[in-house]
């Protein structure tokens, strides 16, 4: 056997090989959340309003990040912190000056504050 081609599960000089850290072991969008977010995202880049984005998914939360140009800092950020869920609610906005916008336990009302298609008023 050569180095690569040990068992991991082995024990090496006395100490137990380390496991590799679980992929869920990080905060992440559902594909459902997702999907709702590259819609509005879609949306707005077609209205030319917003331009770039990056996704960071972390120990604590995920944060979907919105720019006007890349170059800057975000317009707003979309955050899931699952450790707030039971408080204010898991998900929120919050804008580039640090403010929350809105927050709340469904991902659908709280991009409400930033979503400016047209709406039905009854």
């Amino acid at each position: 056997m050569t180095f690569g081609d040990a068992e991991p599960s082995r024990h090496r000089g006395g100490v137990a090989a380390m496991p590799a850290p679980a992929a869920s072991s990080r905060v992440t969008f559902s594909r459902h959340e997702l999907n709702r977010i590259f819609g509005l995202y879609g949306r707005m880049v077609a209205a030319g309003e917003w331009r770039d984005y990056a996704i960071d998914f972390l120990k604590d939360r995920a944060v979907f990040s919105i720019f006007r140009r890349a170059s800057e800092a975000p317009l707003y950020r979309i955050e899931k912190n699952p450790k707030l869920a039971r408080k204010q609610g898991a998900f929120s906005v919050i804008s580039a000056t640090g403010l929350i916008v809105r927050r709340g336990p469904e991902l659908e009302r709280v991009l409400g504050a930033i979503d400016k298609s047209l709406k039905l008023v009854r």
